[in-house]
This record gives structure tokens, sequence and C-alpha cells, in this order.
């Protein structure tokens, strides 16, 4: 991914006003990114438990999405299904997003299962190993491993804009 910059995110989102947009919090870190290892910006709200987002790069622009997710409650151990990651209770969480347009207006979204820290791309790349869980044992090459999680994250994008 290419390195973006605050302006980048805040007009990227699709399912949010572009008065949320303003005011979300973008991190502060963006120039100690690893972008050459991302395939998205994932990044968790702080002053907001269960609010995240993640910008992707999707047919030659950047998408955002807000995301939503319970926080705290007994949780076991679940696979994120954007990286095939297992996550020891936790870890991972369904998060949701409202759908854009008229179809979001109206209160529609949808969920899947996505890795709490938002770091898919790292655990793909095999950088960084969940605490107490384990990565599914695959004999795909790093290159495969990377295309699922874009191919995964495009098909999650795409129903997002459904």
């Amino acid at each position: 991914m290419d390195p973006v910059t605050e302006r980048d995110i805040r007009s990227s989102f699709i399912n949010c006003s572009q008065g949320d947009a303003k005011r979300l919090p973008v991190p502060r870190d963006l120039d100690d990114r690893p972008w050459d290892e991302l395939d998205f910006l994932g990044w968790s709200d702080p002053s907001f438990p269960g609010r995240c987002y993640v910008v992707v790069p999707r047919e030659g622009r950047l998408v955002g999405v807000a995301l939503r997710y319970e926080t705290g409650g007994y949780r076991r151990a679940q696979m994120c299904t954007i990286c095939m990651t297992t996550h020891a209770s936790g870890g991972v969480s369904l998060m949701t997003a409202r759908k854009s347009g008229e179809s979001g207006r109206r209160g529609n979204s949808i969920g899947t299962y996505i890795c709490e820290d938002l770091a898919c791309s790292l655990y793909a790349r095999r950088k960084k190993s969940p605490a107490l869980g384990r990565q599914y044992r695959e004999d795909l090459e790093p290159e495969e491993r990377i295309g699922r999680v874009r191919d995964n994250l495009d098909a999650f994008i795409a129903r997002v804009y459904g």
C-alpha cells in the first residue's frame, strides 16, 4: 500500500457522513507505518471502544469503512475471515459496517470476523504472530496469503457497497 495522508483518509469513507469523517480520529503515526507490508490501513478509535476503521486501496482509489464490534464479555477462539489467523479469546470480533448509500441510511449493515488489532497484512506475511492463537497451517506461498487477504477484504468492501 502507498502511504496516505489525513486528507486522503477523511475523503475515502463510503459508509458515514462527511461530518463523521471529519470528526473521526486519524492515526498520528502515519509516517511510521510499514506501508510496504500493508494491504490496508486499519486502526481503532481510542476514545470509543468498539469502533474501528479500515482504508483500502481499491480500483485505483481509497475506500474507507467505519466498523463497530462488541467489547467485553466471554469470547472463545475464532478465525479471522480476512487473513485466516486463529486467535484465542478476544483476538477476533464480528465487525459490522453500515452499508453505503440508501441501504445504509435505512439501517442495513453487514459483518465479518476480523482480527481486532487489524494486523491481517502482518499475519499474512508472518511478520506478526497471534498472542495465544495460531496461524492456520497451510502450504501457500506468502504471495498467495497476501492475495487472499486482498481478495477477502475486497469481497467485504464490495458487500458494503452492495
